[in-house]
């Protein structure tokens, strides 16, 4: 298997054009949507696809593709960060073991200037490799082999989440912030602030962040938190919230190292103090 990213396409070449032309030379394909439903809906969402396996970036993308979203695909981690440093995209799938750079080094990377849902493609033996991406900022991981209907309903779930995130508030003001003491939460622009340092933060760990805030000194489950981040329809296993709140934790002492607002209480859950 060549190490360079190429363009996989099954429309045939005389209808290519132009786009494809320049796709080729960018190591990518992108498509537009299909169904006209679909594209009434999907439309203006992006997904990047990035795997070394070609069968599952053909396979899935055609599914993408199906139920209305544009899609770019990538075989190498290298060639990913450039495309996705170029052109932003609403949610990138990534596999962990890639060549030239893998899954865990391009999330970093991303993570400097992106807080876009990211989902991990994970092995059946990479118990370890999903806690670390969990820490590095993944929103979510699926391991293969995979449902596709699985992994359809996991990015409706995180692109319907982004957009309740920016359009909604629990707790918040008609303006869209919740204020708790240091903490400023603002839904339209997905801003975390504290202290007035801003605190970036994923799609998932900006839910968790909103739900203790949204009742400071209530304890929260688990369960609660997973149904405030995920959904109630989505099976998360607890180890990935206490993920997600270690990283929120060490965020925020990055500009605060006595930061202990987010208390755990063991066996029961998690809660926000006010200072």
């Amino acid at each position: 298997m060549t190490l360079a990213a190429t363009m996989i396409s099954r429309d045939p070449p005389s209808s290519a054009g132009s786009r494809d032309a320049a796709n080729r030379d960018a190591g990518t394909r992108e498509t537009g949507p299909r169904d006209i439903g679909a594209r009434e809906a999907n439309a203006k969402q992006t997904i990047a696809l990035v795997d070394d396996d070609r069968n599952i970036l053909t396979s899935v993308a055609m599914t993408l593709e199906q139920e209305g979203y544009q899609v770019r695909t990538y075989t190498d981690g290298e060639s990913a960060l450039q495309g996705l440093n170029a052109r932003p995209v609403d949610l990138a799938v990534l596999d962990i073991k890639m060549p030239r750079m893998d899954g865990m080094e391009l999330l970093q990377r991303l993570r400097v200037r992106s807080a876009m849902p990211v989902i991990f493609l994970t092995s059946k033996d990479e118990e370890v490799d999903e806690l670390m991406g969990l820490r590095l900022g993944a929103d979510d991981y699926i391991k293969k082999p995979f449902s596709q209907r699985l992994l359809l309903e996991r990015i409706r779930a995180l692109l319907r989440r982004n957009e309740v995130s920016r359009a909604e508030g629990s707790g918040a003001s008609p303006a869209g912030v919740m204020v708790r003491g240091e903490l400023v939460l603002d839904d339209t622009k997905h801003q975390c602030t504290w202290r007035s340092e801003d605190i970036q933060l994923t799609v998932t760990e900006f839910l968790l962040v909103k739900a203790l805030g949204a009742r400071p000194g209530m304890v929260k489950s688990r369960d609660q938190l997973i149904d405030a981040a995920y959904g109630e329809n989505i099976y998360v296993d607890d180890r990935t919230i206490d993920s997600h709140v270690k990283r929120i934790r060490k965020k925020f002492r990055t500009v605060d190292d006595s930061f202990n607002q987010i208390e755990t209480l063991y066996g029961i859950g998690y809660r926000y103090k006010e200072r």
